[in-house]
This record gives C-alpha cells, sequence and structure tokens, in this order.
C-alpha cells in the first residue's frame, strides 16, 4: 500500500477514538451520556432533514462535512460543556492545536481541506457553518427538553442564559428558534428549567 493510502487509514483509526469522549448530555430517555461520535452523526441528519430552514441558501454537502469534523478536535481536547464560559475560552487553544494533530495525519490537499472547513465552522464565516453551529446548538435543546431538564437541571443554566447563548440558532433559523422558545417555555411550564424575573 502506498503512503497515501497508509495516512488516510490512520487517520480513521485515530478518529475512532471520538467514540470514546463523553458528552455532558444524555441521550434520549437519560440512561446515559452521548459519545461525540453519535453526536456528530445525529447532527449530520438534522442537518439533512431540517436544511430548509437555513435562513441562507446553503450547500448541504458542505453543512454535513462540517458537522461530521467539527467535534474531532475533542480527542485531544476533550468535550466542553458549552454552558461553561470560562472553560470554552480556555479551550480555544487547545483546540487549534488538536485540529492540527489530528487533521495533519491526513496528506497535506486532505489536510488543508479538512482544517480549513473547521476554521470556517469554528469562526461562522459562511451561510453552511452558521447553519451548521445553529444545528450544533439545536440539537441538545431537544434532548433537555425531552430529559426534563437535562444538563440544564444538572448544571443549574436558566432560561435567560439558554436564550444568550443561543443566538447563533435565532439568527441562522428563526423557524428553529421559534421552536427553541417553544421548548423552553414547555420547559419552564414543567418545571424543568429556572426562570428569573429580569
Amino acid at each position: 500500500m502506498d503512503s497515501r493510502f497508509h495516512q488516510q487509514i490512520d487517520f480513521l483509526n485515530q478518529i475512532d477514538q471520538l467514540k470514546h469522549i463523553l458528552r455532558k448530555t444524555r441521550v434520549l430517555g437519560g440512561s446515559r451520556h452521548e459519545n461525540s461520535a453519535e453526536h456528530s452523526w445525529h447532527l449530520a441528519v438534522m442537518a439533512v432533514i431540517l436544511s430548509e430552514y437555513s435562513s441562507e441558501p446553503i450547500d448541504l454537502n458542505k453543512v454535513i462535512r462540517m458537522l461530521l469534523i467539527h467535534d474531532l478536535v475533542e480527542i485531544d481536547a476533550g468535550d466542553t460543556f458549552f454552558f461553561h464560559s470560562d472553560a470554552r475560552a480556555d479551550a480555544v487553544a487547545k483546540e487549534q492545536a488538536a485540529a492540527k494533530r489530528i487533521f495533519g495525519l491526513l496528506p497535506a490537499d486532505q489536510a488543508s481541506v479538512f482544517l480549513a472547513l473547521w476554521e470556517e465552522f469554528e469562526s461562522s464565516g459562511s451561510p453552511e457553518a452558521r447553519f451548521a453551529k445553529a444545528i450544533d446548538q439545536y440539537a441538545p435543546m431537544l434532548q433537555n427538553a425531552a430529559n426534563e431538564g437535562g444538563t440544564w437541571k444538572e448544571f443549574q443554566v436558566d432560561y435567560h442564559t439558554v436564550l444568550d447563548k443561543k443566538k447563533t440558532v435565532r439568527e441562522a433559523t428563526p423557524r428553529l428558534w421559534e421552536h427553541t422558545l417553544e421548548l423552553l417555555d414547555e420547559s419552564h411550564r414543567n418545571g424543568h428549567i429556572e426562570k428569573f424575573e429580569l
């Protein structure tokens, strides 16, 4: 086998590690934490189903590729809980180093494409990136609402904090934002998320 093929196989073996990275969010029913590979797969399917609700024209194939690779950096950097702002700031440098190492396992032409796609996602630098990020932020809404508050309850995340942190959803897809508000309001009525008067 040639060296290019060996590099590609090494990369594929390496990314299998994503199956071992556990997220704070639990699968529906709450029986266990989901892993990052499951999360990425689920997002890709969600993008296919919900792409018609993007507020901008998008290349769906590009969105799917972003969603399938966006969390590969967690193999080295670990998963950082979305609502831990301090930890997220510290994670940026770790994730950039991880992206260079992990994508660097690929042949140079593929490595540069993957790295650029990951950086585009991180910077929200295109309609595709904005929609992909919105899907990434919307999925845990469904899980937490179905799991009687899920990580909102576990980590004492309140209604207004969720609204503030999920602005990407509002901008990229008004329909999913409308549903986000419905889920939050229903969760509040059911006692699954705190809502403080502003």
